[in-house]
């Protein structure tokens, strides 16, 4: 019942401002610019909560692998796999809002929402900047990209500890991440009131524009996925599993129904794990290690979608973006997809790095979230098929000797 309180408060705040900005009614006008406190104190909440959140389902999500030399065939192809479609997946996005936006129409935004984009280094500069100097001074100024990957370097050895004090800091950081998670919780039940005071106002000056382009976005961003899935993971299950669509889809069937109604792969998986192995007739002991893996940190889909809402506000608070402040937004984008927390619409919170990298101000995940609901539906069902989609692929490549761990196998001669 969450998301339909935060799409009533979006909705409340939208007719509020329409009709202010249409009447021109004075008194209006000051209850739709009056409410913007409450949506500064909203923001103030989410930007308290992303640092460490980010920081600790980056940590978690990461060590979780462990020593990459134990992955095995199986698990090593499978990441590789990940973080090779993710790639376009992001870049699929930004360009098909890109063509969207040609029919969103011209919006006014507000002076005191506008933001431009922050004097951005060089390509040589920028790749420096992502190793800090100090982290805990990365962390003080919001600095995220830079923290981001100091993150995912320290799991990174983290990951190859011996099993004891690996699991130590592991626990420290489920243990850190589930209180954070907890905490996200609380403050998204005040985010019916926080995105009333956010669109309000801003709706007030920009009128029924704010409206279309919210459309023009959700349209896009369902149609982008749509052709993701007929481009990218139908013509690999056909050409490679050597599995049709029409029964691709009859077979997994259920599990994308789940995910489509909980907006949760995670929930999906005893019903996905089902039908790899009776509709697709593949290993059990493929579809036991990849779903599992796939549904922790492969989201395609929210990838995509978290690409789609780069570009979109961006056009939304007219911030240019630079060739460098892209590439930021893109590593960006691309960590933090692999370990999106599992809290609701957390694929627009954790957008919070990206929208640093390139200048977006955080007020603009707030009006995505009142609308998150319906891309959510569609991008979590793209999650699950995708999850599906490789584990089908490396029951072809892979097959369960595929598992066995790579030190194993360089240690034993063939014959």
């Amino acid at each position: 019942m969450l998301h339909l309180a935060i799409a009533a408060g979006l909705v409340l705040g939208l007719i509020l401002g329409i009709v202010a900005s249409a009447t021109g009614s004075p008194f209006l006008l000051a209850v739709a610019t009056g409410s913007a406190p409450f949506g500064t104190v909203f923001m103030n909440a989410i930007r308290m909560v992303v640092i460490p959140l980010v920081m600790a389902v980056v940590f978690s999500g990461v060590a979780r692998l462990g020593n990459p030399r134990k992955l095995g065939r199986l698990g090593a192809s499978t990441l590789a796999f990940f973080w090779i479609t993710l790639v376009p997946a992001i870049l699929f996005g930004m360009a098909i809002m890109r063509l969207g936006l040609v029919f969103a129409p011209a919006v006014s935004v507000p002076q005191a929402a506008a933001q431009q984009a922050p004097e951005l280094p060089g390509f040589v500069d920028f790749l420096v900047s992502l190793v800090p100097s100090n982290p805990f001074a990365a962390a003080s100024s919001g600095a995220l990209l830079p923290l981001i990957v100091f993150t995912a370097l320290l799991a990174a050895a983290t990951g190859t500890l011996p099993d004891a004090p690996r699991a130590r800091l592991m626990e420290l950081a489920d243990a850190v991440g589930a209180a954070l998670i907890k905490l996200v919780y609380w403050i998204l039940w005040i985010a019916p009131i926080g995105v009333f005071g956010l669109a309000a106002p801003v709706t007030a000056k920009m009128g029924w524009g704010l409206v279309a382009n919210l459309a023009v976005f959700v349209v896009t961003v369902i149609v982008g996925l749509a052709i993701f899935l007929g481009l990218v993971f139908l013509p690999l299950v056909r050409g490679v599993a050597g599995v049709g669509p029409l029964r691709f889809l009859r077979g997994t069937f259920g599990g994308a129904a789940i995910a489509f109604s909980t907006t949760s792969t995670v929930a999906a998986l005893p019903v996905m794990l089902e039908e790899a192995e009776e509709n697709l007739r593949l290993s059990p002991t493929i579809s036991t290690l990849v779903l599992p893996l796939g549904a922790s940190m492969y989201r395609p889909g929210s990838a995509l979608f978290q690409g789609a809402a780069i570009i979109f506000l961006a056009h939304l608070y007219q911030v240019p973006i630079p060739a460098a402040a892209v590439g930021g937004a893109f590593l960006a984008t691309f960590l933090v997809s692999l370990t999106v927390a599992p809290v609701p619409s957390s694929g627009v919170v954790t957008l919070a790095p990206a929208l640093d990298a390139v200048g977006i101000p955080l007020s603009g995940l707030a009006i995505l979230l009142g609308i998150d609901r319906i891309p959510d539906m569609f991008r979590s069902t793209v999650n699950a098929l995708g999850q599906i989609t490789t584990t089908a692929l490396m029951d072809r490549w892979v097959g369960p000797e595929g598992t066995r761990p790579i030190e194993t196998e360089a240690a034993t001669p063939r014959t």
